[in-house]
């Protein structure tokens, strides 16, 4: 009997402790996704694809590894990642985040079709990195403000701030500086071309084509416009130099007319005719 009352005392404590448990486990998020960031703006209509389901997307919104952001014709969506970094992901586009490890300064997104504006931190870490891949190559950055474009097979990088490597699938790379651009062609085995200096229009289209309202996206579009008209300022000064500086010593070399001696009176020897 004594037996009988101890089991059944024991059995209620069990069943109380789990009654007391539940709303606590029906709290924990449901799929236990590791947590890359949150959207911080939203122009419809977004979607996130997690786990094979479509979750809607609004301010607020938590993104976690391995969700890929779409977006339709005319919408945009502006990310803010765990370690600071802002990412703006234009219309018809599709992006997936890898991985985004803020402590260990981490992130790997994968840009399956569209156009990614992405302003990353510092990377202070030895073993930090931050790349965009695409099919046709990836864009390592090491702090940076840049722009990643993947149509058709073909990969465009535009960068504003700091330095961008850019690599083919074989690990052929260059270096993309501010207000310069690249472009890597998907299944093309050679390296990537050499880096030219980004057009106005592409500058302001990479800007507005990702644009989510606020920000500082057109201040970086101006001074990545800005350091590519200094770098022809600079070549043009160097080149007339030459045309302003030959004229004036040419001109010194002439000469101005000898004026005529001072008249004096007195002395030996011919004198000039005072006038």
């Amino acid at each position: 009997m004594k037996t009988k009352s101890t089991y059944s005392l024991g059995l209620a404590f069990v069943l109380s402790c789990s009654l007391a448990l539940s709303p606590e486990m029906s709290a924990v998020p449901q799929g236990g996704g590791q947590r890359a960031g949150e959207v911080s703006r939203v122009i419809p209509a977004v979607s996130i694809g997690r786990g094979g389901k479509t979750v809607a997307v609004s301010a607020k919104t938590v993104v976690e590894w391995q969700d890929t952001i779409n977006t339709q014709a005319s919408a945009r969506v502006r990310v803010g990642l765990d370690d600071g970094s802002v990412l703006n992901v234009g219309s018809d586009s599709s992006m997936k985040v890898i991985k985004h490890d803020a402590a260990a300064q981490q992130t790997d997104l994968e840009l399956t079709y569209g156009k990614l504006r992405a302003q990353a931190q510092k990377i202070a870490k030895p073993d930090g990195k931050f790349e965009v891949h695409t099919p046709a190559g990836v864009a390592g950055v090491v702090g940076t403000d840049l722009y990643v474009e993947y149509q058709n097979g073909v990969m465009n990088v535009i960068v504003f701030e700091g330095f961008v490597k850019v690599c083919n699938l074989l690990g052929q790379c260059v270096v993309v500086k501010p207000g310069q651009m690249t472009t890597v062609r998907n299944g093309d085995n050679s390296a990537p071309p050499a880096v030219v200096q980004a057009p106005q229009s592409l500058l302001t289209s990479a800007t507005t084509d990702t644009n989510t309202g606020g920000g500082n996206l057109g201040l970086a579009a101006t001074n990545a416009a800005h350091v590519s008209k200094l770098t022809i300022l600079v070549v043009a000064v160097v080149a007339a130099i030459p045309a302003a500086v030959i004229p004036v010593v040419a001109s010194h070399g002439k000469g101005t007319p000898a004026k005529p001696p001072a008249c004096t009176v007195g002395g030996s020897g011919p004198q000039p005719r005072c006038q």
